[in-house]
């Protein structure tokens, strides 16, 4: 099944729920939410009090993306707020495999994020612990970047090294991800796809229906 998980970090604050139902009812089944702490990454966004004011607007699936030193500290207050998936950056957290199992003793699916310089072996040791790994295909921060091209062998090898041992795991991209590349990144493996300026850039709804409509012609 192939997922589309808008980033929030694009859409319009002045009317976030507005912007949040729209993608929800045109198709999108996970809502992708940003959260970063000025220091993994420079910039900074929002956290629990914004997560938990539009939890309200859809049932759709929370994806919330953890850029934060020591992700693990928040995830109580995440799953408070709203979460239904947490991803954590391997490169942000001390103790992995700790902080794996932190997320999903509290409920909530866990993702494991990888920079786009991170090799994919990294995670070799928790592969079969958790639910999606997350290929950044910019560096994160911010919004709006070009598509990094290597990214995309890291996600065939990733998806290779998934199927030799027999797990079904999703595997997401995110960054600089558009309707003119978005087939590129499905071929090579990939089933979760999170856009942000290539849906809240224009008409948020009909580019959600144009990437959904990608979507089904890709699985013909």
């Amino acid at each position: 099944m192939y997922i589309l998980a808008p980033s929030l970090l694009a859409a319009d604050f002045k009317k976030l729920g507005q912007e949040v139902e729209t993608v929800a009812r045109e198709g999108a089944e996970y809502i992708h939410i940003d959260v970063m702490d000025g220091m993994f990454v420079p910039s900074i966004s929002f956290g629990m009090p914004v997560i938990k004011s539009i939890r309200s607007c859809t049932d759709k699936v929370f994806d919330v993306h953890m850029m934060v030193e020591e992700p693990g500290r928040y995830a109580e207050d995440m799953k408070a707020a709203g979460a239904d998936l947490l991803c954590v950056h391997q490169e942000a957290c001390r103790h992995l495999d700790r902080t794996i199992n932190q997320i999903k003793g509290l409920g909530m699916k866990a993702g494991v994020a990888l920079n786009p310089a991170t090799p994919i072996e990294t995670l070799d040791c928790v592969l079969d612990q958790v639910d999606m790994i997350l290929i950044m295909s910019v560096n994160p921060g911010f919004g709006g970047q070009k598509f990094i091209s290597y990214t995309l062998d890291k996600v065939r090898r990733l998806r290779a090294k998934l199927d030799e041992r027999g797990l079904h795991t999703d595997i997401q991209v995110d960054g600089g991800v558009g309707l003119g590349n978005v087939r590129q990144v499905l071929e090579a493996g990939a089933n979760i796809i999170v856009a942000g300026s290539a849906v809240f850039g224009g008409d948020a709804a009909a580019n959600v229906r144009a990437f959904i409509k990608t979507f089904e012609e890709f699985q013909k």
